[in-house]
């Protein structure tokens, strides 16, 4: 594993986001080593919950797109025709990393703290549960631009009008604010994090396996059934979309000139006031 540790807790299976240097972003090791780690966790009859967590300052910084903003990308170049197929190729192969959480046989609770941004916001919304820091920081602000949310599990789990409110603006909310919208099932203060999420996940451990099974599979029948599958499947195409508009193509173009931080400043600033 170059990007992520498992590690065999008694009843309990963890997966922690390991590039710290890098805020955990997303690389394309980290979504092939995710469904390795959930399988692992599957296929151990001694192992009842999957919790997973991110090292360092922060749970997830989203994809790790410094050199992918900074640099002309194949398939990518606003005087050539532009080919979808090939966004939906790396994409969608994206989302069924950040999906095996959500179909893992065992429950997935993951711990934020920090910040959760972008595409770290896929990997977090996959999961069954959230245990968030009060003072974390979680949301999705490319919506602003060059990005749309694959997995798109924002409307299944706060609501399409707190989904459009998130969206509309790219604005962060706090735990605190994500337990009040439904997201987190717990928002203790950052220093209780720790101990509300163990105390949480040893409650669940001590279920049978084949009861978390079934009742996983139960509820997840009802966003199946609610049409997830396709609303992902056009989300994925929207966000390869969305790096070809003009408006992504100039801030991918602005990246290239001052760099992808600075890029990012000046995307956020007029919503800073």
């Amino acid at each position: 594993m170059k990007t992520l540790r498992y590690e065999k807790d008694g009843r309990i299976g963890r997966i922690t986001l390991d590039r710290p240097g890098r805020g955990n972003g997303i690389n394309r090791d980290m979504t092939r080593e995710l469904p390795e780690c959930v399988e692992q966790a599957n296929l151990d009859p001694d192992v009842h919950v999957i919790a997973l967590a991110g090292e360092g300052k922060g749970f997830c910084g989203g994809y790790d797109l410094v050199w992918s903003a900074e640099e002309t990308l194949p398939n990518h170049e606003p005087g050539e025709v532009w080919d979808p197929v090939l966004d939906w190729q790396f994409m969608s192969r994206n989302v069924r990393g950040f999906m095996s959480l959500f179909h893992s046989d065992k429950p997935v609770i993951c711990k934020v703290h920090g910040f959760c941004v972008a595409g770290g916001t896929d990997m977090a919304l996959c999961s069954d549960l959230l245990v968030i820091a009060d003072d974390a920081r979680i949301g999705y602000p490319p919506a602003r631009v060059w990005g749309v949310p694959t997995t798109m599990l924002w409307a299944h789990r706060i609501g399409p009008e707190k989904a459009k409110r998130m969206l509309f603006t790219g604005d962060l909310i706090t735990g605190a604010q994500a337990k009040e919208w439904g997201l987190a099932i717990e928002a203790p203060p950052a220093a209780e994090l720790d101990d509300a999420f163990e105390a949480l996940v040893g409650r669940i451990a001590k279920l049978p396996v084949n009861q978390l099974v079934m009742m996983k599979l139960l509820v997840n029948q009802s966003l199946y059934a609610q049409g997830l599958h396709a609303t992902q499947a056009l989300g994925t195409f929207m966000d390869g979309i969305a790096r070809h508009t003009k408006e992504g193509y100039a801030f991918q173009q602005r990246a290239a000139d001052v760099g992808f931080k600075q890029a990012v400043r000046e995307r956020d600033e007029p919503f800073e006031a």
